[in-house]
């Protein structure tokens, strides 16, 4: 019997070693999305406010964001160029990269608000990408100074 213990540890290890390797030329054929770091700052105003989160693309194509939905009002994604900010339309998600909507750049913008938002609720967002299809999020409002740790 213990003549097979080794036997058996070896070629188990070898099934694992193999499964391992199989995907990987797949799994870099699309882009694979992930969000963190959402939130929005408590809005000081009655009809807009900004939201903020990280896309990240661990897949080895690029995606786009071609727009963002809310329950809370109209959201577009705007980006600053110079000093001004404009509406940025289908947004890239490079591959192995992020796509990071951060205070003072790239954000989202909310306008047309149909409730302002408090501090401790959350807000639903649907962000829409043109090949990983729908992507919800649960963005948490916090207070109106709030400066997240990770930089964004």
């Amino acid at each position: 019997m213990r003549r097979f213990l080794p036997v058996t540890a070896v070629l188990t290890g070898a099934l694992v070693l193999a499964g391992c390797g199989s995907g990987d030329s797949q799994d870099d054929s699309k882009a694979e999305l992930s969000v963190g770091g959402a939130y929005m700052p408590q809005p000081v105003s009655d009809s807009m406010a900004a939201g903020f989160l990280t896309v990240t693309n661990k897949g080895g194509a690029k995606d786009e964001l071609t727009s963002v939905t809310s329950d809370v009002g109209d959201v577009t994604a705007h980006e600053t160029v110079g000093s001004s900010m404009q509406e940025a339309k289908d947004v890239a998600v490079p591959a192995h990269g992020q796509l990071v909507f951060k205070s003072g750049g790239s954000h989202l913008m909310f306008e047309k608000l149909k409730r302002k938002p408090k501090q401790g609720e959350k807000v639903t967002v649907k962000l829409h990408f043109a090949e990983s299809g729908t992507v919800t999020v649960e963005m948490p409002v916090k207070s109106a100074t709030y400066s997240p740790k990770t930089g964004h």
